[in-house]
């Protein structure tokens, strides 16, 4: 059975909570994919995940380089940025499958690429936009 929470974002100074309950509802789940509209906080929720596990690198969208790697204390965090990607043969030139069996933390952005691919627990965010503020739907599956 799925599980599924909704934690509403009033302010960018809930952040940092708001990245610690992710990643307890996520229980130790390392995929985590990112659904929202353009500009809806992808990467500054990404971010804030990052922030929360002790990471001190700086943070910026792979929106060029489709994926960027961060350090913190208990290993490695690959955030990707697949927009721009056409194909499942561009992913596996990138060598997707390499990162997935990683066991480090990979963070997605515009995930609808990757999901054929997923065959293990992974964790959805749905970022929902109304007016100024976010709302996250997290459902485990």
């Amino acid at each position: 059975m799925n599980a599924s929470i909704e934690i509403p974002i009033n302010h960018l100074s809930e952040l940092p909570d708001v990245a610690k309950s992710v990643l307890n509802f996520a229980g130790g789940i390392k995929h985590i994919l990112f659904y929202g509209s353009m500009g809806a906080g992808k990467t500054t929720i990404i971010k804030a995940l990052c922030l929360a596990l002790g990471s001190e690198d700086q943070f910026s969208s792979p929106t060029y380089s489709i994926v960027n790697e961060y350090h913190y204390k208990e290993g490695k965090i690959y955030h990707f940025d697949l927009y721009r990607l056409c194909s499942n043969e561009e992913l596996l030139d990138l060598g997707i499958e390499e990162y997935l069996d990683s066991k480090h933390y990979c963070f997605f952005e515009w995930p609808e690429k990757v999901e054929s691919l997923l065959f293990f627990k992974h964790l959805r965010v749905d970022i929902e936009v109304r007016e100024n503020n976010r709302s996250l739907r997290l459902t485990t599956f």
